[in-house]
């Protein structure tokens, strides 16, 4: 027994088993793709992570799979929902056990940028901004990600 009180609806997710369902219109006949998740993401039962951890976890894949769509001109920037923040382009990302997600750049006007944000209010907004330099080679922080996710 856990001392703990959970609604029905918490107690259901985490006992869920993780998958990804993603529906686009663009899709052959509007298909639905259902995604294997990376072993690095179900190697600990959902149950064990912490719910900044499991966001964490979550955003990787999504940056991840966005930054698959776009261009050699363009970087994934974060774009915030509510007052005149403006966007945040993503050089980093991390979390702070039990319920805290973070993340680091920098602004439209090159400004050194950091988002301390609360599980409960996340709401995050991927959008495609051109690169800073146009010499350079688009940074792709989703894999970086994604690679940190493989050595835990």
């Amino acid at each position: 027994m856990t001392d703990e009180i959970a609604t029905i609806a918490e107690a259901h997710e985490a006992t869920a088993l993780p998958r990804k369902v993603d529906v686009h219109c663009d899709d052959a006949q509007g298909a639905t793709t259902t995604e294997d998740l990376p072993d690095a993401v179900k190697r600990k039962p959902v149950a064990a992570k912490s719910p900044a951890e499991w966001a964490y976890e979550r955003l990787i894949l999504y940056i991840q799979k966005f930054e698959e769509q776009l261009d050699n001109e363009q970087e994934v920037a974060m774009g915030f929902t509510g007052g005149q923040a403006g966007v945040l382009r993503i050089e980093g990302m991390g979390y702070f056990d039990p319920d805290i997600v973070t993340f680091y750049g920098s602004d439209d006007r090159g400004t050194r940028t950091q988002l301390i944000q609360h599980v409960s209010q996340l709401s995050v907004l991927l959008r495609a901004l051109p690169k800073v330099t146009a010499a350079a080679a688009p940074r792709r922080i989703g894999f970086r990600l994604a690679a940190e996710l493989d050595t835990d």
